[in-house]
């Protein structure tokens, strides 16, 4: 095994020419990528109004908070459950086999959530969702096995291209889409069908988005684990042919047996293997920054839907689509074009530790908002503040592109999947609990009037100097293989 050179996080693109990204496979990975925050994105706009319309409130406005909570937070608890087994897969079987998976669990929910009418309904199909899409840890190893040390910090700044318009797109879609019977009656006005289910071509564009993904996956994208072991051995219907040829190599030539020995060795893709303290650093921070990204997104569109005289704007689902909207069209740009520079010039630790600190005002502006709005309306002040925040989240977000890398410095390079499945359960254990908490500590707050309906910004805050806490465990230089 090749020893990696020790990098320097201040000086290493600055010595060393960079290696060019490839393009087409990068592209592609891209491409099946904006299915998952597309999907994820697309119900946010229209979620509190679907609860409303399902009556599982019997009117209560605050206690819309609990529900939507409840709904983002499935996604993520039945992922927590099913991703490291399918990271490991991947680890085995290769990327592509696990990542069809995944497109066809996305592509299948999302038609059942658009024909659902019922709360358990909306509950199965969320809930299948998660459990057969683990394909966002799967797709952090292929980036990390088609980069190098010289550009990985230029792909994770294109990779947030596929989040952020899934981000720009989602919610558009789910405001301009939902209840098309009403907003466009010339044209679905006389149709049951959106009558009957309302919601079905906002979840539907994503649902066969998902489709043509799965087949430019199957048709175009390059398997990039080195040596994956074909499905049908996996399965055992090519085990004796393995064994048999393994036994014909004459064991005199040391090379030739050394290299069947490879060939036909079991790798250690066991979880014992990557608990180390350097992958355990990397995890919770990930984790926590996920818990303060994830439960401020969770309880900004219940915010915005929340009456003024409740501490909300008040506003309707196209324009809440439209806000949430700027924060993807915004944050795409700046990552594509600022990420890398900014993290090859302050290093990783700095960076992330600096986009979680963004999180304090992002939270305050929340109070803010609502005492303006209260005071003067929805006025000029109003939305500057509005527009402040955005900015405010999109200095968050630079924290995953830097913990993405020490997440792949932290990991052996042959459980490079485990490692991310390991680092992404722990994430979807956190944004199970992030929404649910954060939106029914919102309704909590409101309904009790606790410290002036504001004890949830308070909570955020403290978590989120809980996260910047865990965030000086980071070492200042990456890890390298010298460190195993």
């Amino acid at each position: 095994m090749t020893m990696s050179p020790t990098i320097d996080e201040e000086t290493p693109l600055l010595v060393k020419k960079a290696t060019p990204l490839p393009l087409t496979q990068f592209s592609i990975v891209l491409f099946l990528q904006l299915a998952e925050p597309l999907t994820s994105n697309v119900i946010y706009p229209f979620m509190p109004q679907l609860i409303r319309d399902l009556g599982v409130t019997n009117g209560n406005e605050a206690a819309v908070g609990y529900y939507v909570g409840m709904m983002q937070s499935i996604f993520f608890l039945t992922q927590a459950f099913t991703v490291l087994h399918w990271s490991r897969l991947s680890d085995t079987i290769g990327r592509k086999p696990v990542i069809l998976v995944g497109l066809f669990g996305l592509s299948l929910s999302m038609y059942c959530f658009g024909l659902s009418r019922t709360f358990w309904g909306l509950v199965l199909s969320r809930s299948l969702s998660g459990a057969l899409n683990g394909n966002i840890g799967v797709i952090k190893s292929m980036i990390a096995e088609i980069t190098d040390e010289t550009n990985i910090s230029k792909a994770y700044g294109y990779m947030p291209i596929a989040w952020s318009t899934g981000c720009t797109i989602g919610p558009m879609l789910g405001g301009f889409l939902s209840r098309p019977h009403e907003r466009f009656p010339s044209w679905f006005g006389e149709s049951e069908f959106h009558k009957k289910f309302p919601y079905f071509l906002a979840c539907s564009v994503p649902a066969t988005y998902s489709v043509i993904s799965w087949l430019v996956t199957y048709f175009f994208l390059k398997e990039t684990h080195p040596n994956p072991t074909p499905i049908k051995e996996v399965l055992g219907l090519g085990a004796s042919e393995s064994k048999n040829s393994t036994l014909l190599v004459d064991t005199s030539d040391d090379e030739g047996s050394l290299l069947t020995a490879k060939k036909g060795e079991k790798k250690d893709h066991s979880i014992r293997k990557i608990l180390t303290r350097r992958v355990a650093i990397a995890a919770a921070n990930y984790a926590f920054l996920s818990l303060v990204d994830i439960a401020y997104r969770a309880i900004q569109p219940v915010f915005l839907s929340t009456p003024i005289e409740l501490g909300g704007l008040g506003l309707p689902p196209p324009l809440i689509g439209n806000i949430l909207s700027v924060f993807g069209i915004l944050n795409g740009i700046f990552q594509v074009f600022f990420f890398a520079g900014i993290h090859d010039h302050f290093g990783s630790k700095k960076v992330f530790i600096g986009g979680i600190a963004l999180a304090i005002p992002a939270f305050l502006c929340y109070p803010l908002i609502s005492v303006l709005a209260r005071a003067y309306g929805l006025s000029r002040a109003v939305w500057a503040v509005v527009l402040m925040q955005i900015v405010f989240s999109i200095g968050v977000s630079l924290s995953y592109g830097a913990i993405f890398i020490f997440i792949n410095a932290a990991s052996p390079r042959e459980s490079l999947g485990a490692t991310n499945g390991l680092c992404q359960m722990t994430v979807s254990v956190m944004r199970a609990i992030g929404p649910a908490a954060a939106n029914s500590l919102f309704s909590v707050s409101i309904e009790r009037n606790l410290l002036g309906g504001w004890l949830v910004y308070y909570v955020l805050l403290a978590i989120t100097c809980i996260a910047l806490f865990i965030g000086t465990l980071l070492p200042r230089k990456l890890w390298t293989a010298a460190d195993l």
